[in-house]
């Protein structure tokens, strides 16, 4: 059988970054992200860093508020409702995950939805599942925009999410089914999910453990969306390496599939940028609030 074709992430974000600075440009004034990150997690100082650097060469204007992981819960809700307040800042996002002593809840639900770029307040969450505009989470929407550069059908498809975090499992479940695609939701608890996931034309995976699905598990042809990043011991000179949710091996039956890394980890920053125009957008009055990534 014909080896899958590799769908690379780097060119999809590019070109939707080359978007993002088009739209922007196009405003009064650049769109302001400001972001807020409690502790010296060095995954989240990485990440907040990359979105920062990013959002810059995009023509975006950013700020990174960086406090102590002891900082009061609220401390933390009066510096949203300062950015909420804030004119000049179109969208807010909060690193997570968040020190033991702070409600995640409480701070997704302080956030105003018109600048919720992460697409989590509860609000924008009802909307995407009722199937209206509203601004989605970023990963999902990097998924879609993904297929849609690369030509890849959804309406009409059986698709299979296993996965179903808040984050990335549900959303994109909502999305494809707003697509027209027929959605089955697997997780943790499905009987033999094996036999769900031959089923799939489309199969995302999203669960966060390494390999879980393996040949024998998907239809041949089938479109694999590897959203897994794991970290793994094995790699050159002992060190751990990167794999993802999906083995290897699947590149061998299936029709086209996301490399780890490389896949949709790029996208999802785009994406985050995409959505901060959008929610600026919204703000001056241009636009009705979309699938910001499409």
């Amino acid at each position: 059988m014909t080896p899958a074709r590799v769908l690379a992430g780097p060119p999809a974000a590019d070109a939707l970054l080359s978007d993002v600075a088009a739209r922007a440009a196009r405003l009064p004034r650049p769109p302001h992200l400001a972001m807020v990150r409690l502790g010296d997690d060095p995954a989240s100082v990485s990440y907040v860093r990359g979105k920062d650097r990013r959002a810059r060469e995009v023509g975006l204007g950013s700020a990174v508020y960086a406090l102590p992981e002891t900082t009061p819960q609220a401390e933390l809700l009066a510096l949203i409702a300062r950015l909420n307040a804030d004119d000049a800042v179109s969208g807010i996002l909060v690193q997570l995950p968040l020190p033991a002593h702070v409600s995640e809840q409480a701070v997704l639900h302080a956030i105003d939805p018109r600048k919720d770029v992460d697409g989590f307040h509860p609000l924008n969450v009802g909307e995407l599942w009722a199937g209206r505009p509203t601004l989605i989470p970023c990963t999902p929407a990097g998924i879609l925009y993904l297929l849609d550069l690369y030509g890849l059908p959804v309406a009409g498809q059986r698709a299979v999410v296993v996965g179903r975090s808040p984050i990335v499992g549900r959303p994109t479940a909502a999305l494809l089914l707003a697509r027209d695609a027929t959605v089955t939701l697997a997780h943790s608890r499905t009987r033999d999910l094996g036999a769900v996931t031959r089923e799939a034309d489309l199969l995302v995976v999203a669960v966060g453990q390494p390999h879980l699905i393996t040949p024998e598990m998907v239809r041949p042809g089938a479109t694999v969306i590897d959203v897994g990043i794991n970290r793994v011991p094995g790699g050159p000179g002992g060190k751990a390496h990167l794999t993802g949710d999906v083995h290897p091996d699947v590149a061998g039956v299936a029709g086209a599939i996301t490399p780890v890394p490389g896949g949709v980890g790029p996208l999802t920053i785009a994406a985050l940028l995409a959505n901060t125009v959008t929610a600026a957008e919204m703000q001056a009055g241009r636009r009705v609030p979309g699938a910001s990534a499409r």
